[in-house]
């Protein structure tokens, strides 16, 4: 059921686009280093979920920098229609502004640059943490020792996502990434038992680069024997599941920024198990031939 309505979420967010786009077609031009680029995206970042940090750090942006003096405004969709609509405008070298983050593989597939955040906004790069329910160090103690060797490089998480987004399942490319990296999944399961069927449910957002990681810790879970299912959520119910107990881990907590609310909500009630990978970063991003615009300055 999750999945379907995940689907017409992600149908109806594109619809929405696609027809904004369709009646601004007229309109639309390649990018001209010329003319404001505010007048040529309509005043408009392209954006994802709304319960996503990253928007809620735009919303500051957008203010912090005074572009809602010029009316700029965050359109909400998901990852999945931004990086369509991302697709579409490079493809044509259109001007478009966009929330990004790495690692994801749209950085990998395209040419794009984050802009300069001058005022610190978004932070500096940030760090994705595991997370874990109370008490399950005790209740599943050979899940919590992987779990807390879990770690792994941004360009190793890019090499998943890109898979995905090339088609192949994310159990699939979870399953060929770790066949393709047995020392470094040998570090994380090394004298770790093996157990007979124990349910194990992990939660997370549902991004390109958290579906990666949460497949990839999937399988290797599995292979130690344990049934494991895995649910997307939004954020603010990613952090309340494992708060409460109705989901074991995650994998998806980026830190200090992106989760800082739900992190300063749920801290008593979770056991943070530390970074998995370092060096994640989010901001506005745009593309490369947009040479002028280097800035969040620059959109004024």
């Amino acid at each position: 059921m999750l999945k379907k309505i995940t689907k017409l979420t992600t149908f109806l967010a594109l619809a929405a686009i696609a027809i904004v786009l369709a009646g601004c077609s007229n309109q639309m031009a390649k990018y001209n280093p010329k003319k404001p680029v505010g007048e040529q995206v309509d005043y408009t970042i392209t954006g994802i979920d709304a319960g996503a940090g990253i928007m809620a750090s735009t919303q500051k942006a957008i203010k912090a920098y005074g572009l809602d003096k010029d009316n700029w405004q965050l359109q909400t969709s998901s990852t999945a229609a931004m990086t369509s609509t991302l697709d579409k405008a490079y493809k044509k070298k259109l001007p478009i502004v966009i929330t990004g983050w790495t690692p994801h593989w749209m950085f990998t597939k395209y040419k794009l640059k984050f802009l300069k955040d001058p005022k610190n906004v978004y932070g500096k790069a940030e760090d994705i943490h595991t997370v874990t329910r109370k008490n399950l160090q005790k209740d599943r103690p050979e899940a919590y020792k992987m779990l807390d060797r879990f770690h792994w490089t941004p360009e190793q998480m890019s090499s998943v996502m890109i898979k995905v987004n090339n088609g192949e399942s994310p159990e699939k490319a979870a399953k060929n990434w770790i066949k393709n990296n047995p020392k470094q999944v040998a570090q994380w399961t090394k004298g770790i038992k093996h157990v007979k069927g124990q349910s194990f449910k992990m939660t997370y957002v549902a991004w390109d680069s958290e579906i990666a990681s949460t497949n990839v810790v999937a399988e290797v879970l599995k292979s130690l024997g344990y049934k494991v299912t895995i649910q997307a959520m939004e954020m603010q119910p990613m952090w309340a599941a494992v708060a409460g107990n109705d989901a074991d881990a995650m994998v998806s907590a980026w830190l200090p920024n992106t989760s800082a609310v739900f992190y300063k909500d749920y801290r008593s009630k979770i056991e943070d198990l530390g970074i998995n990978l370092r060096g994640a970063k989010v901001g506005l991003a745009v593309p490369y031939y947009m040479k002028n615009i280097n800035s969040i300055e620059d959109l004024k």
